[in-house]
């Protein structure tokens, strides 16, 4: 009889729970129940709504045991950074606010008043993104302060979830990573800087690593929904988790975890905490077993997702990349990673608006400006590549893509071409996989990371892009 392991993969615009079994030497994957995720405006704030996304978990669970497939173990990923402030009595502490909300609007300059982005980058190795939980949480300092002074409990986005599944708290560290408020050296929380931006530390938890168990579920979620499960960290952070999905166990490897951002890197056992990797812009991220995720954030498929949006989805993004290649040959360009395309109110004119101002033809039809998009994307991952091996000092032969960007194969082959690297595209379920590899490496189902790589090479079709 199978042994099921459970996923709530959550991103910015849906989640899904998904299980996952080994069956004759193969991992399978079966999704259970989608929902739909996305910020909601409460007064003048872009907000989460985590109470309605909870009981979509609690109804992907029950569906479990209407299929007769209960879950052993279950572990939730989310993207980085978001938090909820707790109170003594577990009250939240105002709006789940979202990343992508302006509150942080000139944050940073409050915070290089106290120490500056570069001391912060040699402490920490976290690049500078303006919705860093460092910034988000002091424009809380200066907007909420008595939120600052009643919080009993910090907890990022997947640690909360795993909260009112179990009741004990608990910070993962590969999520807690993307705070800015971990010491890249000893990785631990950095007290000192927090003292120093005047952070409440009591409220940060115990640090756990993936594979750590805070227990089952609540006694009242036992009844409601029919039966107990172990609550185990993943990497909670879901590009922690796609990462350890990786099908490729050396090192001559450049990955892309793409989805509504594309996060660009190598794995490294040390972080890079140099003035040329900050000055590039570089983050390190942390992984499972303390492994380093030195990467770069890129805008992503947020922008292809922004402009099929504005289309009403009325194609779907196979359909976009048909009409991108139709239309390859319309020759404007876009910096992908500009602050302009971060929250814009509307993609599209944002994209016209940049090439109207750099001088370019403004691309008029989805064709257009989905070449632009696209052909962006495969420049700047050319970029970073380079990058990435001048800062290593080594050249690497080839690009994984894992992730829901990995079928996107009109943009695969044009990164192949931009960056002369053969590229390997797949598993799309990359998070997924990773999140219930943590969970059968706990388990004893893997004995090592590298026997779960394999198995998974061998469990999903990678398909191969000749530069």
């Amino acid at each position: 009889m199978s042994k099921y392991y459970a996923a709530v993969d959550m991103g910015a615009s849906s989640g899904r729970l998904i299980l996952g079994w080994l069956e004759d030497g193969k991992m399978q994957l079966e999704e259970v129940h989608r929902f739909e995720n996305g910020m909601v405006k409460k007064g003048d704030e872009l907000c989460w709504e985590f109470d309605r996304i909870f009981q979509e978990i609690v109804t992907g669970l029950k569906k479990c045991k209407e299929m007769g497939k209960i879950p052993s173990s279950l572990g939730v990923d989310t993207w980085g950074v978001d938090f909820v402030l707790l109170d003594e009595n577990d009250h939240v502490l105002g709006n789940t606010v979202g990343y992508r909300d302006h509150r942080t609007d000139g944050m940073d300059d409050e915070v290089y008043k106290i120490i500056s982005q570069e001391d912060i980058y040699a402490r920490t190795g976290i690049q500078k993104a303006i919705y860093n939980t460092i910034y988000q949480l002091m424009a809380v300092k200066k907007k909420y302060p008595q939120y600052m002074e009643q919080a009993d409990s910090l907890l990022f986005v997947p640690d909360y979830f795993h909260f009112l599944l179990t009741g004990k708290k608990v910070n993962e560290y590969t999520e807690a990573t993307t705070s800015q408020l971990i010491n890249a050296q000893t990785n631990g929380w950095d007290y000192e800087l927090m003292d120093m931006l005047g952070y409440k530390k009591s409220m940060f938890k115990e640090l756990v690593m993936p594979g750590t168990s805070p227990g089952g579920l609540r006694p009242e979620l036992v009844e409601e929904i029919g039966y107990d499960l172990e609550i185990v960290t993943p990497c909670t952070h879901d590009t922690g988790s796609a990462v350890l999905a990786v099908p490729a166990n050396d090192d001559d490897f450049i990955y892309i975890s793409s989805g509504t951002g594309s996060l660009m890197g190598v794995e490294m056992a040390k972080p890079d905490c140099s003035q040329e990797s900050c000055d590039r812009n570089f983050t390190n991220e942390g992984g499972y077993n303390y492994r380093f995720r030195h990467l770069k954030n890129i805008m992503g498929l947020w922008m292809i997702q922004s402009v099929r949006h504005e289309y009403n989805d009325a194609y779907s993004f196979a359909e976009i990349c048909d009409m991108a290649e139709e239309a390859k040959d319309f020759p404007s360009r876009v910096d992908a990673n500009d602050n302009c395309f971060l929250s814009p109110d509307n993609m599209t004119e944002a994209v016209k608006e940049y090439c109207r101002n750099s001088g370019q033809p403004v691309p008029e039809t989805l064709g257009e400006l989905a070449t632009v998009i696209y052909a962006s994307l495969a420049e700047c991952y050319a970029r970073t590549a380079q990058e990435l091996e001048e800062t290593t000092g080594r050249t690497y032969s080839r690009i994984h893509v894992v992730g829901g960007g990995s079928n996107a194969g009109y943009l695969n082959e044009l990164t192949a071409r931009a960056t002369g690297k053969e590229v390997h595209a797949g598993p799309g379920e990359a998070t997924a996989i990773g999140n219930i590899t943590a969970q059968m490496l706990k388990a004893g189902e893997f004995a090592t990371v590298e026997a779960a790589r394999d198995v998974i090479h061998e469990s999903f079709g990678i398909k191969v892009y000749k530069a």
